[in-house]
């Protein structure tokens, strides 16, 4: 043993004679550095791993309007009007709040559209 040996080194060393790095998975194959000059290459990388839904991510607006996008269509999944209706007030009900808590901050004035539940109800049933 190197009488200058770091403790790190002397930890990896210790774990290496006991084989705690023995068949790892990947074990042999490169590195992938490719997106390093990123950032946040970590944080990309991990939510890819993990398959986070980075639309998530994005302010309220932006998926409030992406919801509204997918109406009528969106609702095929509902096969009671009423599940239909109380889905669409609660879009409305989600849009209105987002609207008063946007109004209070710096961010660019996007607004989400309020639908009319009874000509979307009118648009599922067409599709049923």
């Amino acid at each position: 043993m190197d009488r200058f040996e770091s403790l790190a080194e002397r930890r990896i060393r210790e774990a290496m004679e006991r084989g705690d790095f023995d068949d790892l998975p990947l074990a042999g194959q490169p590195l992938d550095f490719s997106d390093v000059d990123d950032p946040q290459w970590w944080i990309k990388r991990w939510m890819e791993r993990e398959q986070i839904d980075t639309a998530a991510l994005a302010p309220m607006v932006i998926q409030l309007r992406r919801e509204a996008d997918g109406f009528p269509d969106a609702l095929r999944r509902f096969d009671r009007e009423d599940d239909v209706r109380a889905y669409l007030e609660d879009y409305n009900h989600r849009v209105k709040q987002d609207r008063v808590e946007s109004r209070f901050s710096r961010e660019s004035r996007i607004i989400a559209p309020v639908v009319d539940v009874e000509v979307t109800v009118v648009r599922w049933r067409e599709l049923g």
